[in-house]
């Protein structure tokens, strides 16, 4: 093998936003644990929380952690500066960090993206913070209204579908069940409350989410440090490189993306029921509600546990091809946006890095229901996720006010231009060699 070839081979593994290629694809099994392993392996955490070069212990601090403890259980021995800065926006007093501090770094970040005091992330960060000191809150009141709108509706819809077995019934339960399950997600980036725990009733789990949406996808997106990209390789590739699916394989892809709609919600239980038995636990305690919904079809029904548990299942099924349409086809996922391999600006601040790898739909911009169930305001929520989306429309004015001053701006396309722009780069293999503030210059 000449050694070009060779060069070739072993580069495309790199990432173009990290200096180590993620130590958790050399796995053949790709979980949220094999990432955080990765993870305690290339950030240079030294067993601690790295912050920037800094080093922290928080282990006395897990228990007081206003946010819960997960968050600091689950990141111990990682680097969390991108999750410290979005999930703290008004900051946190210096005397506290200075209380758990350990040490400096001995290895350099391993990740190249920047949030400088004067960058573009921080700049707005800092604006945002005065925002929330006068903003009107009755928005995220009415999120919690949907919320609940939807919690009885699946209830109601999933008890209806049990007395008159019936194909609307069914179709109907499933729908609300995907869209409470995309504004559940609204509330498990934030402090533990109750309404994240509805999230489970899909089958899913908000805690395995809080890893692979919340401290992976949300940070490094559309990278190849990007769980919600690795888990579904190499049957459905993003990323536009041949040494990872080949032309062949995407084209099946594009064909067979409805199977795995379809089967996100089911698969996720049953892959870690699997692991658990044979490797190490993943199950939590609120797993069991995944299975209240069918407990209730089963107290209601005439027919046969079987009849039962079939009906159920569809109605899962429905539901999970209703959110893999919606969440895959939400706003990551065109040729026009950043994936990894593509070229990236110079300035690598995290917050332009969102920016270049989310395109928003812009044809659900005027209505807060369509929002919160449909991974709307997508851009905002990358930047400050732990904001109800309620909220997030108030931010645009100081929004607008820091793209313009950082020569940036914010891109909008409509669903059916995403699903569109979803299997072309589904099928795309060549990396885009222009970054993008150069595409906007060149136009």
């Amino acid at each position: 093998m000449s050694v070009t070839k060779l060069l070739e081979k072993e580069t495309w593994k790199k990432s173009t936003i990290s200096f180590k290629p993620p130590t958790y694809r050399n796995k053949p099994l790709v979980t949220n644990q094999s990432w955080l392993a990765g993870k305690r392996k290339d950030d240079g955490a030294e067993g601690l929380w790295r912050i920037y070069d800094n080093l922290y212990d928080f282990t006395d601090f897990i228990r007081i952690h206003p946010g819960g403890s997960f968050w600091l259980e689950q990141t111990k021995g990682t680097d969390i500066t991108e999750s410290f800065e979005s999930h703290h926006i008004r900051g946190v007093p210096q005397a506290i960090l200075q209380k758990y501090f350990v040490r400096k770094a001995t290895q350099p970040r391993n990740y190249t993206l920047t949030l400088h005091e004067n960058g573009f992330y921080r700049t707005l960060k800092k604006r945002v913070a005065e925002e929330l000191k006068k903003l009107d809150k009755t928005p995220k009141d009415k999120t919690s209204v949907y919320h609940l709108i939807l919690l009885a509706a699946t209830v109601g819809f999933t008890i209806l579908s049990a007395l008159m077995p019936n194909l609307i019934f069914e179709v109907a339960a499933a729908l609300v069940l995907a869209w409470l399950s995309i504004v559940a997600h609204n509330y498990f980036h934030q402090r533990d409350n109750w309404q994240m725990y509805t999230f489970n009733l899909t089958l899913m789990n908000f805690n395995e989410w809080r890893i692979s949406h919340a401290l992976s996808h949300h940070v490094y997106t559309n990278s190849l440090h990007d769980l919600e990209m690795s888990l579904f390789e190499p049957f459905l590739c993003w990323v536009p490189n041949k040494h990872i699916a080949s032309k062949a394989r995407r084209v099946v892809s594009v064909i067979i993306q409805p199977v795995f709609y379809a089967a996100i919600f089911p698969f996720h239980f049953v892959q870690r029921a699997v692991r658990s038995i044979f490797s190490k636990n993943e199950l939590f305690w609120h797993d069991i509600i995944g299975f209240s919904l069918p407990l209730l079809m089963l107290l209601v029904s005439q027919a046969s546990p079987l009849s039962v548990f079939v009906q159920w299942f569809r109605i899962i099924a429905i539901s999970s091809f209703i959110f893999g349409l919606i969440g895959l086809n939400a706003s990551h996922h065109t040729p026009e946006i950043s994936h990894d391999g593509d070229a990236l600006r110079k300035d690598m601040d995290w917050g332009l890095y969102q920016l270049d790898t989310i395109i928003d739909r812009g044809d659900i911009k005027n209505s807060q229901f369509m929002c919160v169930t449909h991974f709307g305001e997508h851009t905002l929520h990358h930047l400050f996720p732990t904001l109800d989306h309620g909220l997030l429309p108030q931010l645009y004015p100081v929004f607008l006010k820091t793209l313009i001053e950082f020569k940036s701006e914010l891109r909008e396309i409509t669903f059916l231009d995403h699903i569109i722009g979803q299997n072309q780069q589904l099928l795309r293999t060549e990396a885009n060699p222009i970054a993008p503030d150069q595409r906007k210059l060149k136009k």
